[in-house]
């Protein structure tokens, strides 16, 4: 029998509020003033009545003059790694599902494509039918934060970005801001692009947006400009929106930053006060956010950063597809990418700043060494890394925590009362596991962990934590199923801090034990072996396996509703089990609603300490990447990088081939130098020409994000760009002279079938051929002949020749029409030959040249003793005697 009176009840709930709304919420006489709730500054909903439909209620300030500066010019593309080859490869960059909530009020335009753009409207409309793969959305506000130790690379889409480029001419200027609905960060960045605006689409790509803003001028009919059109041809599932101009203000995006930058990163507003772009963007991001959230954020409550393009190397969308940094081209859902490779992180924060690496690695070769002393470090102490993982991987998702603790629901429902309950007790788990990682990183040595161990001795943590106590049980805790967490919700505040929440507890208690003595009784009545079970969708429900019991007539007792079969087990309910669980969630209600009012107290007390969090976040996802870094070193033989201005690989290897086949890839050497930069490899189909390309450029960018490398040894030259230009031979050949141009600095290595590509080395002394080996076996009768593969990398060029005259003569061609093209071939080349005979004095002038590059090399970068700097220095000698005979013959003359 229930002891808990229906009549009661809901009169104890209204008492309870209004004896504890002096304690834990504003007074109802002052309901009509805005009021700050954990981050976010709560408006009056907007209605489509109100002036304009602002949420805000005055008008804006007219907005900026955005006038050209020196800033509008080009960029040139600093010296980088090059690959090129003749392959082309599937799409890297799928379009990213979005939204189709849009809105429009307040001069807000948002559509799928550029038709009606400049036509304002209010409300929401649905999407065109182009836009068959969007759904709709609601603005993200309460998240359930989850622990993963496997965090795919394609979360659900939760950013916005903002961007806007300069007029006149400032344009190519292009200012950036965007915000993570699941992490309260603002991403500021401002920077010069060229024509193909190729920076902008690349940033854009490694965001994955989920809405798109851009000022209204850039979409006016009859005058897209470039950039739109450019953007919306690439992301064509996501959502854009088109904002007046006048919210683009340089002005209010300074004010906003003064105002909600938390303190700790108060140092980007000398960073961007000359930044008139990307404070013109955060303007109208920020107030577009506000709008569609219908609330603001309060002050210092934001981790706002300033992201120079400076600071990491561009790998284009191209390039990350055609190495298969993230997505597999044959099958998106398999792991064989670079970041599966690498992926052992624990938590979904690791995972993200993994997969930002790799598509943005490091260029500042100190902070790669720093992160390579702790990987080592991890690896040379086996104590430091076992305990460091075992406290990772019991750590949630400290961003997305953290966003939801600094924003307020729309209003406020039994839904987000829950979850602000939940989340609660989310932050008292993280904040009782500083001290065991502290407790790990005690005893480390490399500077690096050193500071992270200190940036844990914040004393907010233990005072977040010790108020958190006060009211919250000690054995309250995170724990996994769906009923466990109701009971630790439900219990989670501390008894006699509230009478009726008490009482309404108890009620909730009697009512489960009696759902359960229910069942008992049921069971008893048919003999049956039923037992009580629990899900999120159902409440409580009654469960029997099928093979324990025997069933008249093969049937369920009528009583039962609702019956389901699962294999051997039957689930299925009564009409007074159904009585008793919507009895169970009424009283839920209650304690969900009283205990909410309680922890919104504690929040606001606990709030101006919480931003410590940032810190704990940056230190979890950081040591968690390290770790993984770690971890995949201890399953296969990888090496630490060094960084020179020489790319040296000794015996290196493909690390995604290597997961996926049997055994181990076969291994090359590689060595680049600025005064041989430029490798020209050839080799006939299939014989590993794409693969070690890839190759160099996959271990190029482990090498910049701090990861060791498949390598017996490897030096790397810091590239700031990495691109793999894959197409055909043809394309190169048409534009070859802008070609070589632009690979004039960058390290490049260039696959081709075009042999008489070869001999440009006798035109540029940086030009080199390597080419990789096969073998011709016969059968045994003699009669036919096999290619082999060998996968070996060699000096000079290929001696097979006429690929494609060979792919014929095994086709179904006529034997005439094979026999005219091999006599064209061999005219062509006797042409050829004739043309591009190497002088004396070509020869000449590249053994200068080489010998020139090494003594820079050697001057620069030698670590030798005296006596063995000597011997390495008539090494070169002799070697510039070798390639330069005629000098070679004159000093010995002299000499004679």
């Amino acid at each position: 029998m229930l002891r808990g009176s229906d009549e009661r009840r809901p009169a104890a709930r209204e008492e309870a509020s209004a004896s504890y709304s002096g304690r834990c919420s504003s007074s109802s006489g002052a309901e009509h003033l805005s009021r700050y709730h954990l981050g976010l500054l709560q408006t009056p909903l907007s209605t489509a009545g109100s002036a304009g439909g602002r949420s805000g209620g005055g008008a804006e300030p007219a907005g900026p003059q955005l006038e050209a500066n020196s800033l509008g010019r080009g960029v040139t593309p600093a010296p980088g790694l090059q690959l090129v080859s003749a392959a082309a490869g599937d799409s890297y960059f799928g379009d990213k599902s979005s939204y189709a909530e849009n809105v429009s009020t307040m001069n807000f335009t948002s559509s799928s494509s550029a038709r009606g753009l400049n036509s304002a409207w209010i409300g929401k409309t649905p999407l065109s039918s182009s836009r068959s793969g969007c759904r709709s959305r609601t603005p993200l506000m309460g998240y359930s934060v989850t622990s993963s130790s496997a965090v795919s690379a394609h979360l659900v889409a939760s950013v916005i970005v903002a961007v806007v480029e300069g007029r006149g001419l400032a344009r190519g200027e292009v200012g950036m801001a965007s915000i993570d609905l699941k992490n309260p960060e603002v991403v500021l960045s401002q920077f010069a692009d060229n024509t193909t605006y190729a920076k902008v689409i690349t940033k854009l790509k490694i965001l994955t947006p989920l809405e798109i803003i851009m000022s209204n001028t850039a979409c006016d009919t009859g005058n897209t400009t470039k950039l739109f059109s450019l953007i919306t041809e690439n992301f064509k599932n996501v959502t854009f929106t088109t904002v007046q101009r006048k919210y683009f203000n340089e002005t209010k995006g300074l004010e906003y930053i003064e105002r909600l930058c938390t303190s700790e990163f108060s140092t980007v507003l000398m960073e961007v006060q000359s930044k008139y772009y990307c404070l013109a963007a955060v303007a109208a991001l920020l107030k577009y956010v506000e709008f569609i959230q219908n609330s603001v954020y309060a002050p210092k409550s934001l981790k706002v950063r300033f992201q120079g393009s400076e600071q990491t190397a561009m790998i284009d969308s191209s390039s990350a597809q055609n190495l298969e940094l993230l997505t597999n081209n044959r099958d998106s859902r398999n792991g064989h990418t670079l970041f599966g490779v690498l992926n052992y992180t624990k938590t979904p924060g690791g995972s993200r700043r993994l997969r930002s690496n790799i598509l943005e690695p490091l260029v500042d070769a100190e902070t790669i060494n720093t992160r390579l002393d702790c990987v080592q470090e991890l690896l040379q102490d086996e104590e430091l890394f076992f305990s460091l993982q075992a406290v990772i991987s019991r750590f949630l998702d400290t961003e997305q925590l953290l966003s939801i603790l600094v924003q307020i629901p729309k209003q406020d429902t039994v839904k987000a009362a829950e979850s602000k309950i939940t989340n609660l007790i989310y932050l008292k788990h993280t904040l009782e596991l500083v001290d065991p990682l502290k407790a790990a990183l005690k005893s480390c040595k490399t500077h690096l962990l050193k500071a992270y161990y200190s940036s844990l001795e914040d004393k907010r943590f233990g005072i977040i934590l010790e108020k958190i106590k006060t009211v919250i049980n000690d054995d309250t805790r995170y724990t996994k199923g769906c009923l466990n967490m109701r009971t630790q919700k439900c219990y989670a505040v501390r008894p006699n801090i509230n009478e009726f929440l008490d009482i309404a507890r108890r009620t909730y208690t009697e009512i489960v034990d009696d759902i359960a003595g229910m069942i008992t009784q049921l069971g008893e009545k048919y003999n049956l072996p039923l037992k009580m079970s629990f899900s999120s969708a159902r409440g409580f429900f009654i469960q029997m396996n099928a093979e324990c019991a025997a069933l008249p007539n093969g049937q369920l007792p009528s009583e039962f509703t609702k019956i389901t079969k699962m294999k051997n087990a039957y689930s299925f309910t009564s009409a007074d089990l159904i009585k008793m669980n919507e009895r169970c969630q009424e009283s839920l209600r209650e304690i969900y609603h009283m205990t909410y009012l309680i922890v919104c107290k504690l929040l606001s007390e606990i709030y101006e300490h919480i931003h410590c969090l940032y810190k704990l976040s940056d230190t979890v996802s950081m040591l968690d990447m390290l770790l993984s870094f770690a971890h995949a070193c201890t399953l296969s033989d990888y090496v630490r990088p060094e960084f020179t201005d020489t790319l040296a690989i000794k015996q290196g290897w493909h690390p995604i081939l290597e997961k996926i086949s049997v055994e181990k890839p076969v291994s090359n050497n590689t060595y680049i130098t600025e005064g041989s930069n430029f490798i020209i490899i050839t080799g006939p189909n299939m014989s590993g020409k794409s693969t070690y390309l890839k190759q160099i450029a996959l271990c190029q960018i482990m090498a910049q994000i701090g990861s060791y490398v498949p390598a017996e040894y490897s030096s790397f030259r810091i590239a700031e760009q990495i691109f793999t230009r894959i197409g055909m031979d043809d394309d190169i050949e048409t534009n070859s002279s802008t070609f070589m141009k632009e690979m004039k600095e960058a390290f490049t290595l260039f696959a081709t079938h075009f042999l008489e590509l070869c001999h440009i080395d006798a035109l540029y002394p940086n030009v080199e051929n390597n080419h990789f080996e096969v073998q011709h076996v016969r059968n045994s009768a003699g009669n036919k002949e096999k290619i082999t593969y060998t996968y070996i990398l060699s000096k000079g060029h290929t001696e097979e020749k006429n690929y494609g005259l060979k792919a014929a003569e095994v086709s179904s061609l006529p034997p005439s029409i094979i026999l005219d093209a091999k006599e064209i071939t061999t005219h062509i080349a006797r042409q050829i030959l004739q043309k591009q005979r190497t002088t004396p004095e070509t020869l000449k002038q590249r053994a200068v040249y080489h010998l020139a590059t090494r003594l820079v090399q050697t001057a620069r970068n030698s670590r030798l003793d005296p006596d063995s700097l000597r011997i390495f220095l008539k090494g070169l000698k002799k070697k510039y005697e070798a390639d330069c005979p005629v000098s070679g013959q004159a000093q010995t003359e002299d000499g004679q």
